[in-house]
């Protein structure tokens, strides 16, 4: 029932970057001044321009991404191909057309909104009140600031605004919803006959030169691929840091400079009733809006009760509805007016109008939490841990160089230098393509060690290879123990191998014929004994169990307009089944009833995907794009 998504892999794969990768990681930390005047464009959308260094940031961004995601199955050359550069050039491009999109129709995201957003993404704590300092840390830790930050947000909202809004749209009628649940939910009753391939094995004898023949087509199947025994060794950051002891009155010192970071500021809890005033708005249309803010507040002082209000009046719709609640906020998190006001009234207490660049405000004060001071001992595992990274992002180059050295300097052995930084020797069997069973970003997967690995001097010498950078911060040598060559197993050796795989291919084919020849009878009305079927079961679309999964398409395709009908599928190695359909039966009603929420909300997905498909491809097609593919190189050719 999702045949489109199908039809349109491509266009859900450039949906699904946009839904992974937000609008902020893509346009990076360049300033929105930049977005007509970027220089070496690799694409252009309308007279804005997508830069190399915005591409680079993406890929980053999307590496990341991924790694978190992927884990240890993360190989960062899977990123490295025309195929994916080519995707995320085209989910740039959307981004731009979607943002130009935005801004054409003037969306404009409201503070709570924001708030609200900034929040969810735990950037300032997952639990409880938002912890301003660990936004702060965070946002440092990026090479933010908070105003860019805030900024990125606000684009990366409006820019979700229009799909959003687009795909609620959605509406499936009662009638498609039923259809597709009795397809889905209808249960066939079968009986399978199994033509199984060992019944025609043992009358199979194959000749030498039968065997010999087969051995010839099929040689591939035979071929043992170069592989070689290896022992490896990875320096990384992280080796570095283990070595590295912090004293107590380092890490004391460490909290006496940064004792700010460790202080939680004061924070307010407020709700308010906002009287919203657009930027461009006349005196007469400020005046009416103050005049009403006023009125607001005349209730108020008359005892009317402040979260009805809200609901009845405010015109921020990111807290109107829980009665003007804004949850806990610093005072940094607040336009200056609003945070002035709030931070001078006690709880319980309510402002008179205040302006701000957004319109009118009545605030009230419903708690505080005044600041705190962590203590020494509960951040000093943070401290000391930040130290670490801080020594061994120093020190790495050094360690780099140490390493390099020694590699080099012994070409026999990687003991010294295992030796020298505390590293483990991991020893492994790979091919010159690496080994998939190892996790993808593992040193002997990464295609320049094995480059290296696989030179003819290092497999004759079978000395060390020079260091070789696997990933960020991360170098690795290795040196062939074993090396075996490429060599394609002798007929001699394999002859018994060959002799199972030749029976089992030509009883497979007889398996086939008879079944097929079975099938023909049976639609004839001819050939069926009560024997010859096994015992009936009951299978159902939506919960198949263990029925192949390669006959339910035929089975549930299959006419069943008069019945018995039948239907043969092959199994592959289990042979051929013939499937008797001896009784079909609709869903009971209560089962529809009970699943018919669950089916409309599953179509109503698949719509709205099919509707925000449609909507950025319109918006790509109108916003005159011009690709330069041959300024799309790899990371190597640049």
């Amino acid at each position: 029932m999702f045949d489109w998504i199908r039809k349109h892999q491509r266009l859900m794969q450039l949906l699904l970057l946009l839904l992974i990768f937000p609008a902020f990681a893509f346009f990076g930390i360049q300033g929105y001044e930049s977005f007509f005047s970027s220089e070496g464009a690799l694409a252009t959308v309308g007279d804005a321009k997508i830069t190399r260094q915005e591409f680079e940031t993406a890929q980053r961004q999307q590496s990341e991404q991924l790694r978190q995601a992927l884990g240890d199955r993360f190989d960062p050359s899977m990123l490295d191909t025309p195929q994916m550069r080519e995707r995320v050039l085209d989910s740039l491009i959307a981004q731009r057309a979607l943002l130009i999109d935005a801004i054409d129709h003037r969306i404009v995201v409201p503070d709570s909104q924001l708030r609200a957003t900034i929040h969810a993404t735990g950037i300032g704590g997952t639990e409880g009140a938002f912890d301003f300092e660990r936004y702060r840390s965070a946002l440092r830790a990026r090479g933010q600031s908070e105003a860019s930050f805030e900024a990125q947000m606000r684009r990366d909202i409006a820019l979700q605004t229009m799909p959003e809004a687009i795909a609620q749209t959605v509406t499936v009628p009662a009638s498609v919803v039923d259809a597709v649940i009795a397809f889905a939910e209808q249960t066939r009753e079968l009986r399978q006959l199994l033509v199984a391939p060992d019944s025609f094995a043992k009358d199979i004898h194959p000749t030498d030169d039968q065997l010999s023949a087969w051995y010839e087509r099929n040689a591939s199947v035979f071929e043992e691929p170069e592989h070689a025994k290896v022992d490896y060794v990875v320096l990384s950051e992280d080796a570095v840091a283990r070595n590295i002891e912090v004293s107590a009155d380092d890490a004391r010192s460490y909290y006496e400079q940064n004792k700010t970071r460790f202080t939680t500021a004061e924070q307010r809890r407020a709700s308010h009733i906002l009287i919203r005033v657009d930027p461009g708005a006349s005196a007469e249309q400020r005046k009416a809006a103050r005049e009403k803010a006023e009125a607001i507040e005349r209730k108020l002082k008359e005892g009317a009760n402040f979260a009805e209000l809200a609901r009845t009046e405010s015109q921020d719709p990111g807290s109107a509805n829980a009665g003007g609640d804004l949850g806990f906020f610093t005072r940094d998190m607040m336009v200056q007016p609003f945070a002035d006001a709030a931070f001078a009234l006690q709880a319980g207490q309510t402002s008179g109008v205040v302006e701000t660049e957004f319109g009118f405000h009545i605030i009230r004060v419903t708690d505080i939490r005044p600041a705190t001071q962590k203590s020494f001992e509960s951040v000093r595992p943070e401290i000391e841990s930040e130290i670490r990274a801080q020594l061994a992002a120093a020190r790495y180059a050094e360690a780099a160089d140490t390493f390099s050295n020694l590699v080099y300097e012994q070409p026999d052995s990687l003991e010294p230098a295992a030796k020298r930084f505390g590293l483990k020797i991991e020893t492994a069997d790979v091919g010159r393509d690496g080994d998939p069973q190892l996790p993808r970003e593992n040193p002997l997967n990464n295609r320049h060690l094995l480059e290296a690995l696989f030179r003819s001097d290092s497999i004759q010498s079978r000395n060390n290879t020079e260091a070789i950078d696997v990933g960020p911060n991360r170098l690795a040598s290795a040196r062939v123990v074993e090396y075996h060559a490429a060599r394609k197993r002798p007929f001699d050796e394999v002859k018994d191998e060959v002799r199972k795989r030749l029976v089992a291919e030509q009883a497979h084919e007889r398996a086939l014929k008879a079944g097929e020849a079975r099938l023909a009878q049976l639609r004839k009305g001819e050939g069926a004994k009560p024997d010859d079927f096994g015992a009936a079961r009951s299978v159902r679309r939506s919960a198949p169990g263990d029925f192949p999964a390669v006959a339910l398409e035929p089975v549930f395709r299959a006419s069943a307009d008069s019945l018995p009908a039948y239907v043969g599928v092959d199994l592959g190695d289990q042979g051929y089944a013939v499937y008797e359909i001896v009784r079909v039966t609709p869903p009971d009603p209560a089962l529809v009833a009970q699943r018919r929420d669950a089916y409309r909300q599953q179509l109503s997905q698949a719509y709205s995907q099919q509707l925000l498909g449609d909507y950025v491809a319109s918006v790509i097609a109108g916003a005159k794009v011009v690709r330069y593919p041959e300024r799309l190189g790899s990371s190597e050719n640049r």
